[in-house]
């Protein structure tokens, strides 16, 4: 059996963000053919951008700053739709992908999201010192463990790795969308994402581990790639996919640690 057992059975990572056929294709005869380091380098070249626009609105807290954010996050979000689709629940696609843009939405996806990750940063940083920099190292740690027990096959992306990781972030996702819709009939938000008893604990614990899982599978799916010869937009494409796992998964960290230390 080969060892990219679940992109043979489906053609596509769990995660959401990443779910394309773009990694079954192959590069024309004479075009370029995306390669591994290749991927590499784009996911450090977009974590570098992330990195500078999240210090930027970290530490520049004018009128102007804050509109120059609001314009990049909207930006970074145009830019997925643009380059992952838009999938309905129920319906299908009413965007599709189009993986061929990645190399020039990437870098404004990254810029964008930023701008979003130091604002969030800041406000955890102000409530609970500290927190940013144990956040960053946790999800630097989780990020290494993954590819460590990918590399060296302890976690296997198989046929049932595959079905159960995708069915617990789609249910992530609904959660988080009906909280969405929740907050704004009501004002409210879920109990389960606030609390800090050993419930949102838990969930925060769950939601962290499966982000972390979905690192597994994206590391599949580009090795696959690079190794059927996909074209070499696909680079950015995958990177582009990583980093939002990598951005999420921060994210959910820091919510976590905001739990722990409220208590």
């Amino acid at each position: 059996m080969s060892r990219h057992a679940a992109l043979d059975t489906f053609g596509r990572s769990g995660n959401p963000l990443i779910r394309s056929n773009a990694f079954d294709s192959t590069a024309a005869p004479g075009d370029e053919k995306m390669t591994l380091q290749g991927a590499v380098n784009k996911t450090s070249m977009l974590l570098a951008m992330t990195v500078l626009t999240a210090g930027l609105s970290w530490n520049i807290q004018t009128p102007a700053m804050g509109l120059i954010s609001m314009i990049g996050i909207g930006a970074a979000f145009i830019a997925a739709i643009a380059t992952f689709g838009f999938y309905f629940f129920f319906v299908g696609w009413i965007l599709k992908p189009r993986p061929h843009l990645a190399p020039k939405t990437a870098p404004i996806y990254a810029l964008g999201m930023g701008f979003a990750v130091g604002l969030i940063s800041q406000t955890f940083e102000a409530q609970f010192p500290g927190i940013v920099l144990q956040a960053v190292s946790l999800t630097f740690f989780v990020a290494t463990s993954m590819l460590l027990a990918y590399k060296t096959g302890i976690i296997k992306p198989d046929r049932n790795f595959l079905l159960m990781l995708f069915a617990a972030t789609m249910g992530i996702v609904l959660t988080y969308l009906a909280n969405l819709v929740y907050t704004l009939v009501t004002g409210n938000v879920f109990f389960v994402l606030t609390d800090n008893g050993w419930m949102g604990i838990g969930f925060s614990l769950l939601v962290v581990a499966i982000a972390a899982l979905n690192l597994v599978l994206d590391f599949d799916i580009i090795e696959q790639g690079a190794e059927r010869g996909a074209p070499k937009y696909i680079e950015w494409f995958g990177a582009m996919a990583l980093v939002m796992t990598l951005i999420w998964l921060y994210i959910e960290i820091l919510r976590l640690l905001a739990k722990l230390r409220s208590r």
